[in-house]
This record gives structure tokens, C-alpha cells and sequence, in this order.
């Protein structure tokens, strides 16, 4: 891209950003958003509810409202609509789940030049167990999911298919839009064993547990159990190397049909390798937190499907969050 004819305190601005960013995830590590509510809240009263430093809670709360985040009226503090939308933890819309996920990789990307210079992730550096960043990164990605899913459904005709392999499918998410969307269609959401709890819970809530199963699985190494329609893979191909893509590319043909569809929704870059700009930067993001992922190109994407035997293979014309993209194939009959 043509460079920016940036200041000092543009510079500067970008340098400090974290500043932001580390204000939103603990104002939602605390759940002030919830705490305000419906109501105006006095940063006294929020710092009694907290059982927290008064000043303390000031600060940050002056602090979102200079932010946007909230609305001041002398000294009582109120939401703004879009943290009532988006931040409340009772809120159908809240993204609180995916903002603690990226506060969890907060560490690991401060030691993003070491993961330069070895080119090797700070898995390590994670400041949760497990149990936990797993669970915000499902639920996070469950929302996510949700928000886009209609648009998904609505750039891809399925109508006349009747079943469909969501491969790495965590909660289920797009599964259960794409079952919403087309009546008769049935689905499989395979994932490792741990999605289970909270992709079956997700399937129960939508009312789909007739048409829509799980099936526990590691697609690097276990058998996919049926013959499919349609193969969805979403946000796969990013946390894997180039082998593995190809790898876990010609699985999922091989669970199609002939004349089946294979569907790739992806942070997409171009040719040049430099834009957009948040593919870009989520490839730093998979050198920092996994051993060899990155994001992929468009003509890369499409090469490991021509690799598989897929035929008909182009981009949509689907523009998602964050500039993610979505290459469709078909499978040889």
C-alpha cells in the first residue's frame, strides 16, 4: 500500500494505544458496564458495589466516558447505548466474552519481538489456565459468529442441500444459522472434545438438537464419520502452517460428496501480503500464540483447494468483521 505521511503524534498515537485497549478490558474484568446497567451510577457507589479503591474506580470510569463508553452527568455515570448493546454481560449482543480473550493474549503480545527474532510463539506468557482462555475464546467466538452469521448465511445458497460438516465448528454457531436459514437442512459440528459442554448447550438453546449433532474429534488425526453435502471450515486454515492447511483441505473434500461444496471463511489477504491491514496484523497475532499459523492469501487459499480436486473455485463477494473473506469450491464428480 502507498505509505502514510504520518506525524510524530500520529506515531505516537499508535504507540499508546494500549493505553485504550487495557482501560476496555478492565472495565469489562470488572464488569462495570453490568454494574451501571439501566441506571446512573456515582463512582462511590461503583467503588462500594466493587468493594474497590474509590479514586481508583473514578479514574477509570472518567476515563471510558472520555472514551465514549459512557455518558457523564455531573457526578453520576450512565452507559451509552452501544455498551448497553455490547457490554452488558446480560445483553443477547455482548462481546465482553472475545474482549477477555484478547486480554489474555495481552502478555504474549508484549513480547511480540522476541517472537520475531525466534520465530517462535509466547504460548507461555498466556496469564490464564487453560479451562479458562478456552472458554472465553469459545464464547467469544460464539458471539462473533453470531453477529455476522446472518450476513453469512444470507451471501451463500444451500437450499438445495441437505446436510452440512461444520469441521472446527466450536459452539456451533454458524451451523445452527445455516440449519435456521434452510429448514431442511441437517448438520454436523465436529471438534475436539472439549467444545462439546458448550456446542451442545448453544445447539439445545436454538432448538435444533434433532437436526443439528456433535461429533468430538481432532482433525489432524481422527476419522470424519459421514459424507457430506456442504463442508464449512471457519477461521481454521489461520491457527495451522501451510502443510497442515493442505492436509486438513483434502480431509474435509474427502468427506464431501461428489458435486459437493467446500466454503472457506478466513482473514484473506492479498497477494502482496500487506493488506488488509487486520489480516495483517492477526498473522502476528498466530506467530505470538501458535507454533506455525498464519493468515493466508487468497491465491494460497486457492491452491490448496485445486490441490484437493476442487474445481469452480472462486472468492464470494462476502465482506465480513475484520475484513474476513470466504473462497467457495466444488468438489470433482
Amino acid at each position: 500500500m502507498e505509505p502514510q505521511n504520518l506525524a510524530p503524534d500520529d506515531i505516537l498515537e499508535i504507540s499508546g494505544y494500549y493505553w485504550k485497549t487495557c482501560t476496555l478490558h478492565a472495565a469489562v474484568s470488572l464488569d462495570l458496564f453490568s454494574i451501571i446497567g439501566e441506571g446512573e451510577l456515582s463512582g462511590e457507589k461503583a467503588a462500594e458495589c466493587l468493594n474497590a479503591d474509590r479514586d481508583g474506580v473514578e479514574r477509570i470510569l472518567n476515563a471510558l466516558s472520555a472514551m465514549g463508553l459512557l455518558h457523564k452527568r455531573g457526578s453520576l455515570f450512565r452507559n451509552t447505548q452501544a455498551s448497553m448493546k455490547y457490554l452488558v454481560q446480560d445483553s443477547p449482543a455482548y462481546v465482553g466474552w472475545m474482549i477477555m480473550h484478547h486480554q489474555h493474549l495481552i502478555t504474549p503480545w508484549s513480547q511480540l519481538d522476541q517472537a520475531v527474532m525466534s520465530g517462535n510463539p509466547q504460548k507461555d506468557a498466556l496469564s490464564v489456565s487453560s479451562e479458562k482462555w478456552r472458554e472465553c475464546f469459545l464464547k467469544g467466538m460464539h458471539t462473533n459468529a453470531r453477529l455476522q452469521a446472518p450476513a453469512v448465511v444470507s451471501a451463500i445458497d444451500l437450499s438445495e442441500k441437505a446436510n452440512l460438516l461444520d469441521l472446527g465448528g466450536g459452539p456451533g454457531t454458524y451451523a445452527i444459522h445455516f440449519c435456521h436459514k434452510h429448514p431442511n437442512l441437517s448438520a454436523v459440528v465436529y471438534d475436539l472434545p472439549g467444545s462439546r459442554p458448550i456446542a451442545e448447550e448453544t445447539i439445545r438453546e436454538a432448538g435444533l438438537a434433532d437436526r443439528i449433532r456433535f461429533q468430538a474429534g481432532d482433525f489432524h488425526e481422527d476419522e470424519i464419520h459421514g459424507v457430506f453435502d456442504v463442508v464449512w471450515l471457519s477461521h481454521i486454515l489461520h491457527a495451522e502452517g501451510l502443510e497442515n492447511c493442505y492436509k486438513i483441505i483434502q480431509k474435509a473434500v474427502d468427506a464431501l460428496k461428489p458435486g459437493g461444496m467446500i466454503l472457506i471463511h478466513d482473514f484473506i489477504l492479498d497477494e502482496n501480503m500487506d493488506m488488509p491491514e487486520f489480516p495483517a496484523l492477526f498473522s502476528l497475532n498466530m506467530l505470538v500464540v501458535t507454533d506455525s499459523g498464519q493468515a493466508y492469501s487468497e491465491k494460497q487459499i486457492k491452491d490448496m483447494l485445486s490441490a484437493a480436486g476442487v474445481q469452480a473455485i472462486t472468492r464470494l463477494g462476502f465482506r465480513g468483521f475484520m475484513d474476513s473473506g470466504i473462497v467457495k469450491g466444488t468438489r470433482a464428480k
